[in-house]
């Protein structure tokens, strides 16, 4: 069994002890460092945070409150400790909410993440993530970089070329979203192209659904998923145990119960909360939005940290599309713009394992010019494309709910 480093097979009580000892130095970096964390952490002592107990005692940072953070604070809502001056790239998300890539050259802590996934020195990874205004891209760089592997910048779209840069330069793996990755490969049988270098990828973005994983395991493809945000970068990975995703070291996760910082017990759904010990963006019980729920025992692979089942839905509405998300404060942008719409239902679903979303509204006006407007601003609001389908006034749940996730895996 190869691994990263010593550090994944380490005992449990090891690796609690330096991260327990790791969390004092960030809490009171952070209230040194960042504005936001000097006022929201000023009653605490950052000495005594050595205990998960104490841990649970301090304060959540949700991401859906990023948005508003940013905007009274820009452009990071003060939770930087790092100026934007001295960083290497600034970013936008959708939201938009902006983040900002520390100094080192692996920021998100990738490199172990690919390793896992088969990656070594010396090989070439095609890199579809988007290069344009968000940090996924830039996430899976710095770890091939910090690995030693040199990438193409293969991005999104433009499916045949990517094609032809694979026959052309015959990359060992591709690290990208799953759904355009089988596209690709599609695309690739089509027209007779042989791609058959691709032996490996590691994906994000978007689950994995197991239909795809199998199909592309047929073609040769053996494919490993991890779970990252722009945020906060790798959280939880998979190994070549396919058990679950084991938690990066450089992190100290906790499952809470929804809607509060309660810790839930082992096994049971709750929202996942992460505190980094990035210097440059020090965030402290990060509140992601995402659920997922702590696997007993340890895994297989002999990677002694704790495991999460994977991405189990959102703590909120906010919903991740085909690696990007699209939150309801987008959905009711939508709605202030149409006046003559009177409910609107962002409906995501995913036929055959590929991502799919429509805008139901509900209005008087129900004619193809608007619809066509507003699949115009639909892609604008969200970066998206998705489809827009008229119901009848009336028929939308009365649940609160702008966007309805109805995703099958």
């Amino acid at each position: 069994m190869s691994y990263y480093d010593t550090l994944e097979t380490r005992s449990p009580a090891t690796r609690e002890a330096a991260l327990m000892a790791a969390l004092a130095g960030q809490v009171a970096h952070a209230k040194a460092a960042a504005p936001y964390y000097a006022q929201t952490l000023a009653g605490v002592d950052a000495a005594a945070c050595t205990s998960r107990a104490a841990l649970a005692a301090l304060p959540l940072t949700r991401k859906r409150d990023l948005i508003a953070l940013q905007k009274a604070t820009p452009p990071f809502g003060g939770l930087n400790a790092l100026d934007k001056s001295r960083a290497r790239r600034v970013f936008a998300s959708p939201g938009p909410i902006y983040e900002l890539q520390g100094e080192s050259t692996d920021t998100w802590r990738l490199a172990r993440v690919l390793y896992a996934a088969g990656f070594r020195e010396g090989e070439l990874i095609h890199n579809c993530f988007s290069y344009h205004f968000t940090p996924g891209a830039y996430l899976m760089e710095g770890g091939a970089r910090k690995l030693g592997c040199a990438v193409f910048p293969g991005g999104v779209g433009q499916t045949e070329q990517q094609v032809q840069a694979m026959v052309d330069l015959r990359p060992d793996g591709y690290v990208g979203t799953p759904s355009f990755l089988r596209i690709i490969v599609e695309k690739a049988e089509e027209l007779g192209a042989d791609i058959s270098s691709l032996k490996k990828a590691l994906v994000s973005g978007e689950a994995l659904p197991g239909v795809t994983r199998d199909w592309l395991r047929a073609r040769g493809i053996v494919v490993r998923q991890c779970y990252a945000t722009a945020d906060l970068g790798a959280i939880a990975y998979e190994t070549d145990a396919e058990a679950g995703l084991v938690v990066e070291e450089d992190l100290l996760v906790e499952i809470v119960r929804p809607g509060t910082g309660d810790p839930v017990p082992e096994g049971e759904v709750g929202e996942v909360v992460v505190t980094s010990f990035c210097p440059d963006y020090p965030l402290i019980r990060f509140a992601t939005g995402d659920l997922s729920a702590i696997l007993p025992g340890e895994s297989p692979c002999g990677r002694t940290n704790i495991r999460l089942r994977g991405w189990l839905g959102r703590a909120d509405q906010t919903t991740k599309i085909k690696g990007m998300f699209v939150h309801p404060e987008q959905v009711a942008e939508l709605a202030k713009r149409y006046p003559g719409i009177d409910r609107m239902r962002l409906v995501v679903d995913n036929p055959d394992g590929q991502d799919r979303m429509a805008l139901h509204c509900e209005g008087a006006e129900q004619d193809a010019s608007l619809a066509a407007t507003l699949v115009d601003a639909l892609r604008d609001v969200t970066k998206l494309r998705g489809e827009v389908r008229f119901v009848t006034p009336g028929s939308l749940p009365n649940d609160g709910k702008v966007i309805e996730d109805s995703r099958v895996y």
